[in-house]
């Protein structure tokens, strides 16, 4: 019997040193968590950027090899023109 009551006063203190969290410690957890999650909005607002101008340099970089493709066909058609010129000479 008194082990069991010791056992129960060990059990009562260990259980209410843990649920005795002030509100000033729960604040501080709250503030950290809105702090580190105001932290990751601002990095994916940044990543989201840098993932806009990305998509903005490989859409230019797109336009430009599409002109370079066909600047080089039209060359290859003149040099053409002037193969079959020039073997019929």
């Amino acid at each position: 019997m008194i082990k069991l009551l010791k056992v129960s006063a060990i059990v009562l203190g260990s259980s209410l040193m843990m649920a005795c969290a002030t509100s000033g410690e729960l604040e501080a957890g709250l503030d950290t968590v809105k702090q580190q999650a105001s932290q990751a909005s601002a990095a994916a607002a940044k990543a989201e950027t840098s993932a806009n101008d990305a998509a903005a340099s490989a859409t230019a970089a797109t336009a430009e090899a599409t002109r370079a493709a066909n600047a080089a066909e039209e060359t290859n058609a003149k040099l053409d023109r002037l193969l079959n010129k020039a073997m019929m000479k």
